[in-house]
């Protein structure tokens, strides 16, 4: 008998392109500290990380007390564009809702692993009715920020899938870095927030430019 396989899916980037709410957020994060707002690339560079990796980043010659009160400025940011602008939750990239509808097969498991807060994955899946695909989901919450393999090893505990049998498809090259950590196959996809070059550099396995490509990407698990 073939043991099912599991396809995990980042978030941000890869499956619902947000990052105009993201980086709207983190404005206002700085803002409301009185300090000056990073450069929209280099927001772009941190997404997919845990917010406090990612204010780290982008804030790196500060003391800890105001790294923590931007965390808690972004995440208070963050809440109030989505309430205030119920209709402004990002979209989905071309053919995510098709790809998983073709993927939810008996022998294909998926899951989500983002480095969103739990309370912000659950909007999301809500919001675009995706919540039924998933068996598991991980984020900030659950486990250590990417690149560290906690959020796929609690995947494989949840699911039974070794990751032998499991692929991470994501846009960053912490998805990239993570999935080599757990020994999983590594897709990229083109359309997110990091260059390919740089997703290669980190060890994907292999690039896709769109989701019609992912069944056949996923032909190495079998």
């Amino acid at each position: 008998m073939i043991q099912p396989r599991l396809i995990v899916f980042d978030c941000d980037g890869t499956l619902v392109d947000s990052l105009f709410a993201i980086q709207h957020a983190m404005e206002q994060a700085f803002s409301a500290l009185a300090l000056d707002a990073p450069p929209a690339e280099a927001v772009r560079g941190i997404v997919g990380l845990s917010v406090p990796q990612a204010v780290e980043a982008l804030a790196p010659d500060h003391p800890p007390e105001t790294l923590a009160a931007i965390d808690r400025a972004f995440r208070d940011a963050s809440l109030a564009y989505r309430q205030n602008n119920p209709q402004s939750n990002g979209q989905l990239y071309p053919g995510t809702r098709a790809a998983l509808e073709r993927l939810n097969t008996p022998n294909t498991l998926m899951a989500v692993a983002t480095g969103k807060a739990r309370r912000g994955l659950e909007h999301v899946l809500d919001v675009f009715d995706m919540r039924a695909f998933f068996m598991a989901t991980q984020t900030a919450d659950d486990a250590p920020s990417k690149p560290h393999p906690g959020m796929l090893q609690n995947c494989e505990r949840m699911t039974g899938v070794a990751a032998a049998r499991t692929a991470m498809v994501g846009d960053t090259t912490f998805d990239i870095a993570m999935a080599r950590a757990h020994g999983c196959t590594a897709i990229g996809v083109s359309w997110g927030y990091h260059p390919v070059k740089d997703l290669l550099d980190a060890g994907a396995h292999v690039i896709i430019d769109d989701f019609a490509e992912l069944d056949g990407a996923l032909e190495i698990l079998g």
